[in-house]
């Protein structure tokens, strides 16, 4: 289990003007055609934080949403791609997690629910309450019976340590896993190990992880196997890839939005957009060791025209 070190394929532009930008998508919008090229050399050039600025600029300077601008000038799979970018990310990730939860889509709340940190799903908690619901009150709608919900609100609610890296807690933890392992928690191991997964960083439970795994000699994944209820067979092991290998996790789930007969576009644009300022870098190794392909390479094949260029200017390093 390797050091997790994200690496973004997408980074701050410098030098950077919101006011020029603003100005050149305006001209790239105004009069007769679209220049969809100009569009994609800004907004998916452009981290999170500086299109919020550009949106800004835009609306002062030309009394316009840019986003109402962009969805009368470009259309299918490209217009969503460049919606999704112009939306704040807590927002985007907020609206996710709605449709998810029609669909009961579960990796789809394990991908954003269970790979980011505490301030994020504070974030993402905050913009879901600007829609007049509450996150965890919805979960436990969702199916307040099933122990996979019930985990969900507990990864949300519950206070995260912000410690990550203690090699001394890391055996601490390690420990407490063992004992869940061999019933000596004096509770169900699902609970005891729910107990650690729901309090501490994530970088602290890889290297809790790591560190039972050195002494059982022995992966936890084969554990869930063995031990965990059936209910919770498979989300555990998914939470635990999230954890202990989230560029693997994210490669699969790529992998998942592309192969086979159709493209899962929401699901491929969701996944692009969203870790493209985060550890894109990581997950192009890992896509490329799992399917002996690039991940360049799968989206040129299943996508095409500005759509496929828009997803390729922001994996492209």
């Amino acid at each position: 289990m390797e050091p997790y070190n994200k690496v973004p394929t997408l980074n701050s532009a410098f030098p950077f003007s919101e006011s020029e930008d603003a100005e050149a998508l305006r001209k790239a919008m105004k009069g007769m055609g679209t220049d969809e090229k100009a569009i994609i050399n800004i907004i998916a050039k452009r981290p999170n934080y500086q299109r919020q600025l550009i949106g800004e600029a835009y609306k002062q300077a030309f009394e316009k949403n840019l986003l109402d601008d962009l969805k009368s000038e470009l259309g299918g799979h490209f217009e969503d791609v460049m919606l999704a970018l112009m939306t704040p990310m807590s927002v985007y990730l907020a609206k996710a997690i709605q449709e998810a939860l029609k669909k009961k889509h579960n990796n789809t709340l394990i991908e954003i629910l269970c790979t980011r940190d505490k301030q994020s799903i504070e974030s993402i908690k905050k913009s879901y309450m600007e829609h007049g619901k509450e996150l965890p009150a919805d979960l436990n709608r969702g199916g307040p019976s099933l122990k996979f919900y019930q985990f969900l609100i507990a990864m949300i609610t519950e206070v995260r340590s912000d410690v990550t890296d203690d090699t001394q807690l890391a055996k601490y933890l390690s420990q407490k896993l063992s004992d869940a392992v061999k019933g000596k928690a004096g509770k169900p191991i699902e609970v005891a190990v729910m107990e650690i997964l729901t309090k501490y960083s994530y970088p602290m439970l890889r290297m809790a992880f790591k560190e039972f795994s050195n002494i059982q000699n022995d992966k936890f994944e084969s554990i869930i196997d063995s031990q965990f209820p059936d209910e919770l067979k498979g989300v555990m092991k998914t939470v635990y890839e999230s954890i202990t290998s989230p560029a693997v996790f994210f490669a699969k789930e790529l992998n998942s939005a592309i192969a086979g007969v159709g493209t899962d576009d929401p699901k491929l644009i969701r996944l692009v957009v969203s870790r493209c300022e985060i550890d894109m870098g990581d997950i192009k190794v890992e896509y490329e060791k799992l399917y002996k392909e690039s991940l360049e390479k799968a989206i040129k094949g299943d996508t095409s025209k500005y759509y496929k260029k828009a997803l390729l200017a922001l994996i492209e390093s």
